[in-house]
């Protein structure tokens, strides 16, 4: 791998990562105003001020260091603003699935490391105060056709052999604790909600606090050495690099493993939850999925039907059929007549095959790291990619970084 990137080449992906209407108003957002590109080299440059270059961006600042975020949006407007931040520690790939792959104890291994991630990003929240509407709530994953009642019990149990808060409920119980269609289901504690955008911007708001400088909209095109090279023709140059590009990928560095395809979102009007009780978060085991939760403000919000395309047009046509076979299905799964959708909106998402994320360092670049949240748990894979490269830049390298490695595929 070169240590100069052409600019004529291009750094990162371009796409359009979103498209509909999102519930979260960031377009309407004009919170923070742009820094100047700092005069002197910094400790760390950030490429991305979304959810995870937030994370890490407060995560370093406390650490003293100097710190600048770079993105060609402003802050939390591109795959942020799209979330649905259901923050869970379970992965896409389920524990039994991933442990045929790599074996149990490395499989239990991987998922606990999100799940202390996850808890930690929640205490943080609570005591820094940052106001995302962060609220606990069971999660609740229901049969399908990836894993049927005896798969799940057997999920169950190996989540609880490794100390991962879950119980198998069966149908009827579903049906009557919280009042939707019977289905069996593994009830899972630890998990919460969040407001992406409030928290990308409440942390961004500390991160400056501390010193941070955040400049937009610019595009860091290319690097040489430990310089970022921007399309205006400024440079910045910085100890570290940090690609956090969510899934407009490097292209010369994240692994074709990691791929991005399109999903789809609704939301009802503020007011309509609860609709079910307990406030859970549900989703399914299956292929294609369906999931569902509540906001502060009462929105149901519902997502799923993925596809495996990337392309933005083709993609942002099918929002409105889309949505319609959300709305169906989410009211057959929570047992209501019918769901009034009041936003709909479409994404790039990206996915890996262990349902894992792609953190560590970049090859063949001793100070460039990689970022992405690739996989469900975007918010929590935010959380652990701070905990991991805070870690290392500051000579205490997390036991488990080795599991996160973007080229733990060959």
């Amino acid at each position: 791998m070169p240590s100069s990137i052409s600019a004529a080449i291009g750094l990162t992906e371009h796409r359009d990562l979103r498209g509909g209407c999102p519930c979260w108003t960031a377009d309407d957002d004009t919170t923070l105003t742009s820094d100047p590109l700092p005069a002197g080299a910094v400790d760390v440059a950030i490429i991305g001020a979304g959810a995870v270059g937030a994370m890490l961006a407060d995560r370093l600042t406390a650490q003293g260091r100097s710190v600048v975020l770079l993105d060609r949006r402003p802050p939390a407007h591109g795959s942020t603003a799209a979330s649905t931040a259901l923050v869970m520690w379970a992965a896409d790939v389920p524990l039994t699935h991933l442990a045929k792959e790599i074996g149990e104890a490395e499989a239990a291994r991987r998922w606990r490391r999100v799940y202390r991630a996850m808890r930690d990003l929640a205490e943080h929240i609570d005591t820094t105060g940052v106001d995302c509407s962060r609220i606990d709530r069971p999660e609740l994953y229901l049969a399908g056709n990836l894993l049927d009642d005896a798969a799940l019990l057997a999920e169950g149990e190996m989540r609880a052999r490794h100390g991962l808060p879950s119980v198998f409920l069966d149908a009827s119980t579903v049906a009557d604790r919280f009042g939707i269609a019977p289905r069996g289901a593994l009830l899972s504690d630890g998990c919460y909600e969040v407001d992406p955008v409030r928290l990308t911007l409440g942390l961004l708001h500390r991160a400056r606090s501390h010193g941070a400088a955040i400049h937009f909209p610019c595009d860091a095109v290319g690097i040489e050495g430990n310089t970022l090279i921007i399309d205006s023709g400024a440079r910045v140059r910085a100890g570290e690099i940090i690609l956090a590009t969510g899934y407009e990928r490097a292209a010369w560095f994240v692994p074709p493993a990691f791929t991005v395809g399109s999903s789809y979102a609704i939301a009802t009007a503020p007011g309509t939850a609860p609709l079910w009780r307990e406030g859970a978060m549900i989703w399914e085991a299956s292929t294609p999925y369906l999931y569902t939760r509540a906001t502060a403000d009462g929105r149901v919000i519902a997502g799923g039907e993925d596809e495996d395309f990337a392309d933005a047009r083709r993609r942002d046509a099918l929002i409105a059929e889309k949505s319609g076979t959300i709305a169906g299905k989410l009211a057959a799964m929570i047992a209501v007549p019918d769901v009034a959708i009041d936003c709909a909106w479409s994404a790039a998402f990206g996915g890996s095959p262990d349902g894992l994320p792609a953190i560590g360092r970049a090859a063949n670049h001793g100070h460039l790291w990689l970022a992405g949240a690739f996989g469900g748990n975007g918010v929590s894979f935010a959380a652990l990619a701070a905990d991991l490269i805070a870690g290392e830049l500051a000579g205490e390298p997390d036991a488990d970084a080795a599991c996160f490695d973007p080229y733990r595929f060959g």
